[in-house]
């Protein structure tokens, strides 16, 4: 039968657990998601406003208008080459 030990997580009191305590004090001090405003679906920077942050919409499976600006970029450079668009629509051979 398996004999299990407790877990001892306590770091040594040395520089480095110094130094880690230290910068994991500055990273936690950047979150912008507290109890106050936590984040969810239209968080500012969940939206899709133009920033290269948000990708939705705030409307369920939103797809059309959604993304980063990067993504808005990709898509009309995509459509460009589309060449089924809706005045040439993709018919099926023989119908």
């Amino acid at each position: 039968m398996a004999v299990y030990e407790p877990l001892d997580f306590n770091q040594p009191q040395n520089k480095l657990t110094e130094v880690a305590d230290a910068i994991r004090k500055q990273q936690f001090a950047r979150n912008d998601y507290q109890l106050g405003k936590q984040y969810g679906a239209t968080s500012p920077d969940a939206m899709s406003d133009g920033d290269e942050k948000g990708k939705g919409t705030g409307v369920f499976l939103d797809t059309l208008r959604g993304g980063s600006s990067l993504d808005a970029a990709e898509r009309k450079n995509e459509i460009k080459i589309n060449q089924y668009q809706f005045d040439k629509p993709y018919q099926v051979p023989g119908t």
